[in-house]
């Protein structure tokens, strides 16, 4: 189990994350606003459970590369943070429209469910954000570093379900909103960016 300190600090970063609209968000809004409630609240379980499978996936492989040695976790916190810090850049600079990512034909629950699992653990940048995300939050020291996986993966599926169903049942004001404020618009990516920056960087000066 992680420290306390280390919990709270996982979770205000997590908060951080679903303030501003990030790939799974847009996701659920898109399919919401097009399809209905219930195809954005398929989408946003669908999302949630490939992102478990991610989250086994991570502890398994994570947890066994922290605990071989020190040049092996070496190795994983370089290629993290560089990823992390690549992602935000590009988000910081990315300019493609907002309302071209919301533009999806109609779809059912069960197909959006099916679509956004698959789609989510098929996509090697979420697996890449799990293995560079949740290592910068554990403590080798404490051990049972499967535990400590297992507990901030879990944990950062619920507050993003929460995040996408409330996005999924408030699908119509969000998009209204979102579509009208250039603000959102300009400065959603940049946030977002600066927070994998500011994560990379952090992970890049994490001690073993």
């Amino acid at each position: 189990m992680p420290e306390m300190t280390v919990l709270l600090t996982y979770l205000a970063v997590l908060i951080g994350f679903v303030l501003f609209p990030g790939p799974s968000i847009l996701l659920t809004l898109a399919r919401a606003s097009t399809s209905g409630t219930r195809a954005g609240i398929a989408t946003s379980l669908g999302i949630g459970f490939g992102d478990v499978i991610h989250t086994l996936l991570a502890v398994i492989g994570v947890s066994a590369v922290i605990m071989a040695s020190a040049n092996a976790f070496l190795a994983v916190k370089v290629l993290g943070a560089g990823y992390l810090i690549y992602i935000g850049l590009r988000s910081i600079f990315d300019k493609t429209p907002l309302q071209s990512q919301m533009e999806l034909p109609l779809i059912t629950p069960a197909k959006a469910f099916r679509q956004a699992c698959l789609a989510e653990v098929l996509n090697p940048k979420s697996a890449m954000f799990f293995l560079a995300f949740l290592p910068q939050f554990v403590v080798p020291s404490q051990g049972y570093i499967a535990s400590q996986l297992l507990v901030l993966g879990l944990l950062f599926v619920l507050v993003g379900t929460i995040a996408t169903l409330l996005v999924a049942l408030g699908a119509g004001i969000l998009t209204r909103t979102l579509r009208r404020s250039s603000a959102v618009l300009h400065w959603q990516g940049k946030v977002v960016g600066t927070l994998y920056c500011a994560l990379g960087i952090r992970l890049f000066f994490q001690q073993r």
